[in-house]
C-alpha cells in the first residue's frame, strides 16, 4: 500500500467538510458580535479523535483474522508490529497469525514510518482495521527495520509497541532480494556484480540494499537506543519453514494468546516448498502464499557465495550476542 491508498478519496471528504466547518464557525461568531446567540449546535461540533470515521472500503482492504468484527469494534494503533525483515518470510507470519481469532490485522504494509510519516497518526489509525476487545491490531512493513527514522516513530506512537522481526541466514536472503528484482526487470546486472566492488580483491558493496539489508547487528543497535531488548521477538525464518507451529508458539506467547495456531492448522506444500495452511472450517480451499513466492533462485557462483558468508560472520556473531539466540548460520 502507497501513501495514496483507499483513503485518498475520504481524506479529500474530510478536508471539505473541515472547511466548511471554518466558514459556519465564522459565519456564527460574527453573527454574534452585536449580542449573545444560542449555544453552537452539536452538529458543528468537530470529532474527537477517538471518533475518527471509519475508512471506505474496509471489508475489502485485506484487514482482519478468522475473527472477523465486520464494522463493529474500534480502530486502534497496532499494539504489534512485525518490522522486518524484507525476504524473511514476514508475509507468511502474518498470514499464519491472520488465522487466530485474536488478531486483526492490515493485509497491505502500510509504510506509514518509513514513508508516509508526514500523513499523520490520524491516517495511519484510520488504516487499521476495527478491533473487538481482547483483539490484537497488527500491522507488518519490513523495511521498517532499516529505517533509521522508524524506531523514533514507533516509540513516539507508543513505547509499549511489540516488534516482531522476522530474519533469515542474511546470504539466501540477498539471493532472494535479487531473485525479486530479477523477475521485475530481468536487465539488472548479474547479482555478482552488484555485490562486489572489487570481485578481484573481494571488497563487498554495502551501498548495495540487498547486502545491507542483512547486517542485522547494525540495524539492532538504531532501534535499542528506543526499545529495550524485552520488545523484541527475533523469529527465524528458517524454522518459520521447517517447524511452523513450533514457531508461531513462540509469537502467540510473545504477543500473550492462548496457543490457537497449531501444527493441526499446517500442511508442508511440496511444490513451493514452504508450509501452508490448511483448508479453514467452511473454507474453499487451503490457504498458501502466492506465485511470487517461493521462486527459484539462480544459480551463484559458489566462491560469490563463501565470500558472502565471511563477510557476513563477523556481524551474525554480534547479532547472536546481541539478541541471545544463536540462528545457525555459520
Amino acid at each position: 500500500m502507497g501513501c495514496s491508498g483507499r483513503l485518498l478519496g475520504a481524506a479529500g471528504g474530510r478536508r471539505a467538510s473541515l472547511l466548511l466547518t471554518m466558514i459556519l464557525f465564522f459565519t456564527y461568531f460574527l453573527s454574534c458580535l452585536p449580542g449573545p446567540c444560542e449555544p453552537l449546535p452539536p452538529a458543528l461540533l468537530l470529532p474527537p479523535p477517538a471518533a475518527l470515521p471509519a475508512g471506505p472500503g474496509e471489508a475489502a482492504g485485506g484487514s482482519g483474522g478468522s475473527g472477523g468484527s465486520g464494522g463493529s469494534g474500534n480502530r486502534r494503533f497496532p499494539q504489534a508490529i512485525i518490522v522486518g525483515v524484507k525476504k524473511g518470510g514476514t508475509r507468511a507470519l502474518l498470514e499464519f497469525l491472520r488465522a487466530h481469532p485474536g488478531v486483526r490485522a492490515v493485509g497491505a504494509e502500510p509504510h506509514f514510518f518509513d514513508r508516509c510519516y508526514e500523513k499523520g497518526l490520524r491516517w495511519y489509525r484510520s488504516l487499521m482495521p476495527r478491533t473487538l476487545e481482547g483483539q490484537i491490531t497488527m500491522e507488518k512493513t519490513p523495511s521498517y527495520f532499516v529505517t533509521k527514522e522508524a524506531p523514533r516513530r514507533i516509540h513516539n506512537m507508543s513505547r509499549d509497541t511489540k516488534l516482531i522481526v522476522v530474519v533469515r541466514n542474511p546470504v539466501t536472503r540477498a539471493i532472494s532480494d535479487y531473485t525479486q528484482t530479477l523477475s521485475k526487470n530481468p536487465s539488472i546486472p548479474s547479482f555478482q556484480a552488484l555485490a562486489f566492488k572489487n570481485l578481484s580483491t573481494g571488497l563487498i558493496d554495502t551501498s548495495w540494499s540487498a547486502v545491507r539489508i542483512g547486517i542485522y547487528a547494525k540495524h539492532l543497535d538504531n532501534w535499542l537506543q528506543y526499545f529495550p531488548l524485552s520488545k523484541f521477538l527475533f523469529v527465524s525464518g528458517e524454522r518459520l519453514v521447517s517447524d511452523p507451529a513450533g514457531e508461531m508458539g513462540r509469537v502467540q506467547d510473545f504477543l500473550g494468546l492462548q496457543r490457537v495456531v497449531t501444527d493441526k492448522h499446517f500442511y508442508f506444500n511440496e511444490t513451493k516448498g514452504f508450509p501452508c495452511l490448511k483448508k479453514p472450517e467452511g473454507g474453499s480451499k487451503p490457504r498458501c502464499l502466492g506465485k511470487s513466492k517461493g521462486r527459484p533462485h539462480p544459480k551463484i557462483d559458489g566462491q560469490v557465495v563463501q565470500r558472502l558468508r565471511e563477510f557476513y560472520r563477523p556481524f551474525n556473531m554480534k547479532f547472536y550476542q546481541m539478541t541471545g539466540q544463536d540462528f545457525g548460520w555459520d
